[in-house]
């Protein structure tokens, strides 16, 4: 469904409502929706009695166009509520009215209404809407307060005027999402917490899906009611059966739904004719046929959430629900971990591994094909579910990756959130012109999502649940500052050589630790990091030495390894020690069965122990990192007063409409100026004599650059002269290039001579998936020759920016004190991110060299591609389509 035909999207009680852009064939449904206004909702809305209704709603349903825009909530194609925009005089600024069926009020249709008018306001370069509201309309100035965007009402008068500024600021995104997750919880209810559940193709046989899902919720003790459909049976382990979903003695609120492929999209039309609320399709084999769109259809028509088709199903172990509609083997236990995936397969390993070591989950959703339900509503489902302590996520692709990250940001900064990396064998873009470009496979992509949002990525299922098990039973560490302590020495080398590995320190132990060690321990015992005790240690002389080593105020977390030895277990001393210490303790237990296992005390898992100390420095220095990431500050987006937005926009619609796709120099300099990025003095020439006059017009000697069809690398083609001092010497270098470029000659640049500095690259690459990605890295010959980049999505916050400046590998080296200009290499990143946000037609932009010195910095060369692109907004509310 594209965005003419709109999108269904999730009201504040959970239903769901088509939100679309209204046309001509819209003007009765618009005529009758005002005609039904009560007498105080017309007063409200028209100050008095209204005019010509008629030419009202023709006006409204009238073709949208720059100036003119409506949007209408459809329920169950009843049009309940309508929002539009007239541009009267200032291109910039437009009249908004909204009305909303009395019988539709107090369920946020108003607010939905204006946050996808807003958003179609602001693709049309439209920055205010303006109007009057009455001030005894208490409900109209409430939807503008929730609305989170700035707006002023002054106050006197009956009747006052209002601006609303359509610049979002993160109130309105915090309030967006707010809005989001209200509804989406209240809408999943039906499939989580559902007061009844409907098997419909429940079999006879044990050996059939339907059958074992019916067994799953009997045995997990289900708490709600429970129906089966199968027209070929009574009852089926008691419960009894219906022929159809609507021959049901009660309409069900969950149907799982294990019947034929064939069959399912006539099973989930008679489920919303029933009035079910939520369908889990098991079944497979309806992606790419006529069937899956039809499915999609009946679940929107009738306002259902969907989970599926193809998935093991759902599960919500609660005791006040135990819900197991799955077909997963063996029970679903109660614990912390939420867990979604897009795998089935993955779903039952990772269970079955979390249950031998006593660890349950909070929920459990198969998405499957993913029609509908993803991995977005469960990060939003998780933030307020208490049971929910860690969300594990397996995701094969991204839907909606923007507003993923910033769900999932905001669920990381009180919930660790894991996810197993997939896609990085994908090829590299081949295509890719730019520097920038060939920097961002999907694999960098997906990192940056991830590393921006504090997921802890890992690459195995055995991995991920080293790192559950460690997040589970430990608290976060204050710091990557570790201790490694041991009872035989190789080990402990193996453990500190595996802590290096993944970015944790093993710093000098105090004084008084090394003192107090050295007086408890044997003669020949090494007392600094790593620890080794010598294995003429008992478990109470291990014990204390991890006390000592645990009190240093310079470490912030303790790996102890250790093997049995004829006086004892050493590591039997580490759970007591673990249930109290307030920092993280890991157990490694050379040559143990099982790679993790719970390391118990009398209370219970005290924390893991592992058989491989790389498995134990893995899963800390995850946990390591994503405690680092949660303390630093989440970032603001910065305010840039001086862009002109319209200015940008308009020059980029032209330079497409002129069938432009990679600009001209002198294009490219217009654009970077809209957004205030410092660029070097900038002229172009097509021939010898304009050269020379631009060279009349330069601080002298310059530096020229071919403008050549085919020439993206213009060093390595012989495109460049440094130093150009005198008006021969640019003829005769204008006159070279045309030998040697020929027909592909199209000017030439000229610049003064920059003064010298690090040469650095800042790029856009526009992903149709992902959006934006900002690279930043070494520049010039650099670019190739070390490969020293970082990337993270766009938009950039502040920290963003900080984050890609100390991201290089060289970053040390480069920003160490006096050298190069922080400030304003980060003020280009941030403009260049804006730029990449408010500009979707940039699908590729190279500034490179970015020349950076500690007195400032300045554009040397960039390349800009643009591409015709659907303006979309990635965080408006609205369901999969």
């Amino acid at each position: 469904m594209g965005p003419d035909h709109g999108s269904s999207a999730v009201l504040a009680d959970g239903e769901v409502v088509l939100i679309r852009p209204l046309r001509p064939a819209d003007t009765d449904a618009v005529l009758a929706l005002h005609r039904g206004l009560g007498d105080r909702d017309r007063y409200l809305r028209f100050f008095g009695a209204p005019g010509q209704l008629g030419e009202l709603a023709r006006r409204i349903a009238a073709e949208p166009g720059p100036t003119h825009g409506a949007v209408g909530a459809f329920r169950r194609d009843r049009l309940v509520g309508v929002a539009h925009f007239e541009v009267a005089g200032e291109p910039t600024e437009a009249e908004l009215a909204l009305a909303v069926d009395g019988r539709a009020q107090a369920h946020g249709v108003g607010t939905l209404l204006l946050e996808h008018l807003t958003s179609m306001a602001r693709q049309r370069g439209i920055r205010r809407f303006v109007g009057e509201v009455l001030a005894e309309n208490t409900r109209m100035v409430r939807v503008f307060a929730d609305l989170g965007l700035p707006y002023k009402m002054p106050p006197g008068g009956p009747e006052r005027q209002f601006v609303l500024s359509l610049e979002p600021g993160e109130d309105y995104w915090a309030a967006l999402e707010e809005r989001e997750r209200v509804a989406d919880v209240e809408s999943l209810s039906s499939v989580l917490r559902p007061a009844s559940v409907a098997v419909v193709g429940a079999g006879r046989h044990p050996g059939s899906v339907g059958h074992a899902v019916l067994a799953n919720l009997l045995a997990g003790g289900y708490a709600g009611r429970l129906f089966a459909v199968n027209p070929h049976a009574t009852e089926i382990r008691g419960v009894p059966c219906a022929p159809s979903v609507a021959q049901l003695p009660d309409t069900p609120e969950l149907a799982v739904v294990c019947v034929p492929a064939a069959a399912v999209p006539a099973v989930v039309e008679q489920c919303g004719q029933r009035g079910v609320r939520a369908v889990v399709v098991i079944s497979a084999g309806l992606t790419g046929t006529e069937l899956g769109p039809r499915v999609v259809a009946s679940a929107r028509r009738y306002g259902m959430r969907v989970v599926g088709p193809n998935c093991v199903g759902v599960a919500n172990p609660d005791p006040a629900t135990r819900l197991n509609a799955t077909f997963v083997p063996g029970e679903v236990p109660p614990g912390g971990v939420g867990l979604v995936s897009q795998s089935g397969g993955f779903g039952i390993a990772l269970l079955e591994s979390l249950r031998g070591l006593g660890i349950g989950l909070s929920s459990l959703v198969s998405t499957g094909d993913k029609y509908d339900v993803s991995g977005n509503d469960l990060l939003l489902w998780w933030q307020r579910d208490p049971a929910t302590e860690i969300a594990v996520l397996y995701l094969e692709s991204f839907g909606n990756p923007r507003k993923f990250g910033r769900l999932a940001r905001t669920l990381a900064r009180t919930k660790p959130v894991l996810a197993i990396r997939t896609g990085d064998t994908e090829i590299a873009r081949r295509a890719a012109a730019s520097h920038t470009a060939a920097a961002a496979t999907p694999a960098v992509t997906r990192d940056a999502l991830y590393e921006q949002a504090g997921v802890i990525a890992v690459d195995t299922i055995s991995e991920l649940v080293d790192t559950v098990a460690a997040l589970s039973w430990q608290p976060l560490p204050a710091g990557n500052r570790v201790a490694v302590i041991s009872n035989a020495g190789g080990a402990g080398v193996l453990a500190a050589d595996a802590c290096a590995r993944h970015g944790l320190e093993l710093p000098e132990l105090a004084g008084s630790t090394t003192a107090a060690l050295r007086a408890v321990l044997p003669a020949q015992a090494s007392v600094r990091n790593p620890v080794d005790t010598t294995a003429g240690v008992d478990a109470a002389l291990f014990g204390t030495c991890l006390d000592i080593v645990l009190a240093d105020k310079g470490i912030d977390a303790v790996i102890a390894a250790g093997v049995p030895t004829a006086l004892g277990e050493p590591i039997t001393a580490v759970a007591p020690k673990a249930r109290h210490s307030g920092k993280p303790l890991l157990a490694v237990r050379l040559g143990q069965l099982g790679h993790v296992t719970p390391l118990p005390d009398d209370q219970g898992p005290a924390t893991a122990s592992y058989t491989d100390p790389a498995d134990a420095a893995a899963a800390l220095g995850h946990i390591a990192r994503y405690a680092q990431w949660r303390a630093r500050p989440a970032g603001t987006l910065p305010v840039l007063s001086d862009v002109d937005a319209p200015a940008a926009l308009a020059a980029v619609r032209g330079y497409l409409a002129a069938g432009r796709r990679w600009l001209t120099p002198t294009e490219t300099a217009h654009l970077l100026g809209c957004f205030g990025i410092p660029m070097v003095q900038t002229s172009y020439a097509t021939d010898e004599d304009s050269a020379a006059a631009a060279f009349a017009g330069l601080d002298h000697p310059v530096a020229m650059k071919v403008d050549a069809a085919g020439v993206l690398h213009k060093s390595a083609q012989g495109g460049v002269a440094l130093g150009v001092a005198d008006e021969a010497a640019v003829r005769e270098v204008v006159r070279g290039w045309r030998h040697r470029f020929g027909a592909g000659f199209q000017g030439a640049v000229l610049q003064p001579m920059a003064a010298p500095g690090r040469e650095l690259l800042v790029g856009i690459h526009s992903d149709p998936v992902f959006g934006p990605l900002v690279v930043f890295g070494l520049g010039g010959t650099d670019t190739d020759l070390v490969a020293d980049r970082a990337a993270r999505l766009a938009p950039l916050t502040d920290s963003d920016a900080d984050r890609l400046m100390a991201g290089l590998r060289c970053s040390r080296d480069l920003f160490g004190p006096g050298r190069l200009d922080r400030e304003g290499i980060r003020d280009v990143l941030l403009r260049v991110s804006r730029l990449a946000e408010l500009l979707p037609e940039v699908a590729e932009l190279d500034l490179n060299p970015l020349v950076a010195s500690a007195d400032g910095c300045l554009v040397l060369d960039a390349r800009i591609r643009v591409e015709p692109r659907t303006p979309d907004d990635p965080f408006l509310r609205r369901l999969k389509t």
